[in-house]
């Protein structure tokens, strides 16, 4: 069976919404145990098995350009910036999320998830381009001493390494909805979010660099990636604002 994606929550008046556009998954392979070393207590990897039949875990950067980034009471005051997000896939309370490492944003508007909510998020400069008209489809990210260049593979792939089918790398890879961060104060926020399901093109990397995984000590600068998934076009509701988690 077909992933069907989640409900949709009913909108309120001080979440934000945006469209995201170029978006990409750009993932990699790496150790559980390296990964648990960056999560705090009540917090389990994503585990697997690859077909080379060891196991680990993925992480993620998600880079795509916001644009009409805005907060329903406030429309006339919406953004278009890049982004990206850092984030590995665990669970907290039984259920299923992701934990972020760090974003960055290419906007002043930074500091209010910066200053407001404690949130992991700094200003870089990013620059994020496709063509998805082109054979192949072409992706490329750059951000300082952060870059990645991908090109669509010739086929839509019909097996993801790890999962046991689409619908299992669906759900689990493109469609968690629950996020999980460290504030500034040591504390754990947590949000969610919303989008429909998404129906990503598969590229592949000729180069990929993002230094802030090599940093924490979960890849080296020649770790190839583990997959790309790309969609030229997302919407997105963010149900700010953020609030404290509760371990159980």
């Amino acid at each position: 069976m077909s992933f069907a994606g989640t409900p949709q929550p009913r909108p309120r008046w001080y979440h934000a919404r945006t469209e995201l556009d170029d978006f990409a998954i750009v993932s990699y392979r790496v150790s559980t145990d390296a990964l648990i070393q960056h999560l705090p207590p009540g917090f389990t990897p994503m585990r697997m098995t690859f077909a080379d039949g060891r196991p680990g875990t993925l992480i993620s950067a998600v880079a795509f350009r916001d644009r009409d980034f805005h907060f329903r009471f406030l429309p006339q005051a919406s953004i278009n910036c890049g982004q990206i997000n850092y984030r590995a896939y665990v669970t907290a309370n039984d259920k299923p999320g992701v934990w972020f490492f760090a974003t960055t944003l290419d906007h002043p508007v930074v500091a209010i998830p910066q200053h407001l909510w404690g949130m992991p998020w700094s200003r870089a400069h990013i620059r994020i381009a496709a063509n998805w008209t082109a054979a192949p489809a072409h992706w490329r990210l750059e951000a300082g001493d952060t870059h990645c260049d991908a090109t669509e593979l010739p086929k839509p792939l019909t097996t993801l390494d790890g999962f046991t089918d689409e619908s299992d790398w669906l759900e689990r890879l493109t469609h968690p909805t629950q996020g999980w961060y460290r504030r500034r104060n040591g504390r754990i926020g947590a949000y969610t979010i919303w989008h429909p399901v998404m129906r990503p093109r598969h590229l592949t990397a000729t180069t990929a660099r993002f230094p802030l995984f090599e940093r924490l000590g979960l890849i080296t600068p020649d770790t190839p990636p583990h997959s790309i998934l790309a969609q030229p076009h997302l919407s997105f509701d963010i149900h700010t604002p953020p609030h404290r988690f509760h371990p159980t």
